[in-house]
């Protein structure tokens, strides 16, 4: 007797379809990266084409449908799915996530003509008069410099680096007396091995440069007590070096005048200013918030015209087909089908990405009318999933990584959503809002004594907000608040 059991088949398991997966990604890709996008399909894809490069409109006389029924009627067992499925000529976007996505966002900075703080060391080294050797170390060490001007690398790798790739024999004793040449350079600071090193060449060249300038004191501290200033224990440092507050102070500033990368500052100047293209826009009107989506850069796609011309020729000549005439149709078919795929694509991404930002400003509508951050609604992604009957997946693939421009200003939509959390009064109000009173408070406070995180609960919580320290030490860390200690100033 044969054995009975239960078995889960493959067909009650749900499997998204190549159009689904498309989607998902089109949903991912930021209104900045999507024209790019659309570009590399046009080129992939023959049968796509931007409507404004030709002179015909889409649809026009709506042959298109009737040629393509025409051609599936004569043909239908031969454009099955496996013959899709099965030929080489896939589009990429089913079979490689090669797109913008919320891990693998592009964040490429756009650089004008200009030196980099590299070629201007370059250029200075030629100003010296130095060994073939020297020169050989002099470029291992200028090339090894991060952007922020300090060397990274550890001399004894360098004596390897030296040896393997450019057969030069030399010491750390040689590699360093090199590198103290390359700290003379401009900018001061250059070529510093650590944080501490580069505040000392630049204390002591200002020194030299302003021989009526005493910078004993501030020399001191970073040569000593750098360990005590960096953790902001004052009152050691006053008691070790037995000098007056004030003393200290004066110290400080001048310290605070230095530039802790002097890297950037030759770097920033061949930089460009980098904007943020909003995908979305709402605006005020008298009270009534609309609502567009910034779709200027999107190219009006269409299907090309050639393509629906030589299957309509094809479905028209009752002529017996040759196996490369069908096999050719296979291939136009296969490319329309996918052109129509991404057609559709694009415009169910707008309007899901619509959908969506129209809930969230519905949701957040006084915060859109006013830009109070108090106003904040808590607000998850399960909120606004049930509110457009879309997928909490999706939801969060359009929130990762758009922009919306506000009359307040431009911020990242993901920004807008928050956990709740109850007040004393019993009412629900957003984490956001007590982040922002948490950052006013510290704002505000004395910095000769800031105020610790013990205090800054008690205020919360006179304020209705209870909630522990150690979650109001977590809020503090996400805004990129330091502790009390090391926001102190004298």
């Amino acid at each position: 007797m044969g054995k009975q059991s239960l078995h889960q088949t493959l067909a009650l398991q749900q499997k998204l379809s190549p159009q689904q997966i498309l989607l998902m990604k089109l949903l991912q890709i930021p209104t900045i990266a999507l024209e790019q996008r659309i570009k590399q399909e046009i080129e992939e894809n023959p049968a796509l084409e931007d409507s404004e490069d030709v002179d015909e409109e889409f649809g026009e006389n709506g042959a298109e449908e009737e040629f393509e029924n025409d051609f599936d009627n004569e043909n239908s067992d031969e454009f099955d799915l496996n013959d899709y499925i099965s030929d080489d000529d896939i589009p990429a976007y089913k079979l490689q996530s090669n797109n913008y996505s919320a891990d693998d966002e592009r964040k490429d900075i756009p650089y004008a003509s200009g030196k980099t703080f590299q070629d201007n060391l370059m250029a200075q080294l030629g100003l010296r008069r130095l060994s073939e050797k020297q020169l050989a170390i002099a470029k291992t060490i200028i090339g090894n410099l991060d952007d922020s001007g300090y060397l990274q690398r550890d001399l004894e790798s360098m004596v390897d680096d030296l040896a393997f790739t450019q057969n030069i024999t030399t010491t750390p004793g040689e590699i360093l007396e090199v590198l103290k040449i390359i700290q003379e350079f401009d900018p001061a600071g250059v070529g510093a091995r650590d944080l501490q090193e580069c505040l000392l060449i630049q204390l002591r060249r200002k020194q030299q440069d302003n021989p009526g300038l005493n910078l004993n004191l501030p020399i001191l501290i970073i040569e000593k007590y750098f360990n005590e200033f960096t953790k902001k224990h004052y009152d050691k440092i006053i008691k070790k070096t037995r000098i007056s507050e004030e003393q200290l102070k004066e110290a400080i500033d001048e310290i605070l005048k230095l530039n802790p990368k002097p890297g950037n500052s030759m770097s920033e100047s061949v930089k460009t200013n980098q904007y943020v293209l909003p995908d979305f826009i709402i605006t005020n009107n008298d009270g009534k918030l609309e609502l567009t989506l910034n779709s200027k850069s999107t190219p009006e796609l269409r299907l090309s015209r050639t393509y629906l011309d030589m299957i309509e020729a094809y479905a028209s000549d009752k002529s017996k087909k040759t196996s490369q005439q069908r096999d050719a149709m296979m291939f136009i078919k296969r490319k329309i089908d996918s052109a129509k795929w991404f057609i559709e694509a694009i415009r169910q991404r707008h309007n899901t990405l619509y959908m969506t930002m129209k809930a969230i400003m519905d949701y957040q509508r006084e915060y859109f009318l006013t830009g109070d951050e108090r106003k904040l609604k808590p607000m998850i992604l399960k909120d606004i999933a049930e509110i457009v009957n879309l997928d909490i997946s999706t939801i969060s693939r359009v929130a990762n990584s758009k922009y919306v421009q506000t009359p307040f200003g431009t911020f990242l939509l993901k920004s807008f959503f928050s956990e709740s959390m109850m007040t004393e009064s019993g009412e629900e109000v957003s984490t956001r809002e007590i982040k922002k009173i948490l950052q006013d408070c510290i704002e505000a406070e004395n910095k000769t004594k800031p105020l610790t995180d013990e205090q800054l609960t008690k205020i919360l919580k006179e304020k209705g907000y209870s909630i522990a320290r150690r979650t109001v030490a977590k809020y503090r860390e996400q805004l990129g608040i330091p502790v009390a200690r090391l926001r102190k100033e004298l």
